[in-house]
């Protein structure tokens, strides 16, 4: 991983821990497995434990690790990071993203509340020399009865659509044609069987899907026209999601709101009209685990260590084909 994430997740007390449960010849971080002096350090390493800056894990660095037989991820997807060669050694791979979820979900309710009371684009109003008296001027304010739209079961929408019970009178319609519908609504949720279904009917929409090819653009022109006026659109996930170009059209003409954690390009272009109008709130990147939420990654890929030690299976391991349809 690189030198700013080991030293944000591993403080004295969690070193502690890990040297109770391996074996750690210095050194105990690199970001570089292609250093020459690594070679006899790599020969003898039996698991990986990396995070986000890690280098892809291809043939010609796999063969300077013939011991390897697992890697715990201990940051968001492992897709950067792993090859064809790293599958068909059979290492196990685990990853910790579940716990990265966590803070999603949070920043996700955080934003639907706010987008219920329009408070990013009133506050922007407002340091703009705008007026107190008009609180209405992008969209009706409240959070009671709204109808939110979730798109992606997935880690983290299944931790967003339980939260969102907590508002009064709200409705939360699920699309993702890989969830399973009694799952959906034990968690307060509905499943529908298409966006077209959902969109019309949504005060907020949120993305949770993954980058695949499949869900590049898929929240195009057409869909965020299908959207009510003065609907919000938030993007925690991934920004190829959304088509930018469509969404400044619709967010430059009023008839839309967005909160925007993650954009296609990241970050913007700094001439973006998106981050000069006021009802467009852009953040950079801040959702996921950062400070001392970190922490909770570097616990859980310890706990996963700890099992590996013990003999026990990994509680989450990933396969090849659980990437053609997650993060």
């Amino acid at each position: 991983m690189s030198r700013h994430a080991f030293h944000d997740q591993f403080d004295e007390a969690r070193l502690a821990r890990l040297r109770g449960l391996a074996s750690l010849p210095d050194p105990v971080w690199t970001d570089d497995l292609d250093d020459p002096a690594l070679t006899d350090r790599l020969a003898r390493v039996e698991v990986l434990i990396t995070g986000w800056g890690a280098p892809l894990l291809d043939a010609t660095r796999l063969e300077r690790m013939p011991s390897l037989r697992v890697m715990i991820h201990s940051a968001g997807t492992i897709r950067p990071i792993v090859s064809d060669a790293f599958w068909e050694r059979g290492i196990v791979a685990a990853n910790v993203a579940d716990t990265n979820a966590q803070p999603v979900a949070e920043f996700t309710l955080a934003a639907v509340i706010m987008a219920g009371k329009r408070a990013p684009f009133l506050a922007a109003d407002l340091r703009a020399g705008g007026s107190w008296a008009d609180t209405g001027r992008y969209g009706r304010l409240g959070n009671v009865g709204r109808t939110i739209g979730v798109v992606g079961f997935s880690r983290v929408g299944r931790r967003v659509v339980p939260a969102l019970q907590q508002l009064v009178g709200a409705t939360c319609l699920v699309y993702d044609p890989y969830a399973d519908a009694a799952e959906v609504e034990a968690s307060g949720g509905r499943l529908v069987d298409s966006l077209e279904e959902l969109l019309p009917r949504v005060d907020v929409l949120s993305l949770h899907v993954p980058a695949l090819p499949e869900t590049h653009h898929m929240i195009g022109a057409a869909e965020l026209a299908a959207l009510r006026d003065h609907a919000t659109v938030i993007n925690t996930a991934r920004g190829t999601v959304i088509d930018t170009a469509a969404l400044e059209a619709e967010c430059t003409s009023g008839r839309l709101n967005a909160i925007l954690d993650v954009t296609d390009p990241e970050p913007l272009p700094d001439a973006s009209i998106l981050y000069t109008l006021p009802n467009v709130m852009v953040t950079p990147h801040i959702a996921g685990s950062l400070g001392n939420e970190l922490f909770r990654m570097t616990d859980a890929a310890l706990d996963e260590l700890e099992r590996h030690v013990r003999g026990l299976p990994l509680t989450t391991a990933v396969s090849s084909a659980d990437l053609r349809l997650s993060a």
